[in-house]
């Protein structure tokens, strides 16, 4: 069993940054392949960006590639999403999520576990 917590979430403006958490209980979160999805309202959950368990390769949705940074702490066991050059289309519901058995994961059903959410809103 393993719970997620998301932390970071909030109101910036439009070309503003926001560092977003995931704090992960129990002590096998480097066996851990983690992700980050997005709900913006009314629309599906959506893939954002993903890191391995096995080497921290990373893979990002288009949509925030070169500007969305995914990482993580294995001694913390936390992972993070910076994200910079924010715009009105990243307002959404962030959620992190952690799957046991793929090395990189874009799909959600494939997730074991889910966080709650954060909220992020940009203003324009």
């Amino acid at each position: 069993q393993v719970q997620l917590v998301e932390s970071g979430g909030g109101l910036v403006q439009a070309g503003g940054s926001l560092r977003l958490s995931c704090a992960a209980s129990g002590r096998t979160f480097s066996r851990w392949t983690m992700g980050w999805f997005r709900q913006a309202p009314g629309k599906e959950r959506d893939f954002i960006a993903t890191i391995s368990r096995i080497d921290g390769r990373t893979y990002y949705a288009d949509s925030v590639k070169g500007r969305f940074t995914i990482s993580r702490d294995n001694a913390k066991n936390t992972v993070y999403l910076q994200m910079n050059s924010l715009n009105s289309e990243d307002t959404g519901v962030y959620y992190c999520a952690a799957d046991a058995t793929s090395i990189l994961c874009t799909r959600s059903y494939e997730y074991d576990y889910w966080g709650q959410g954060t909220q992020v809103t940009v203003s324009s």
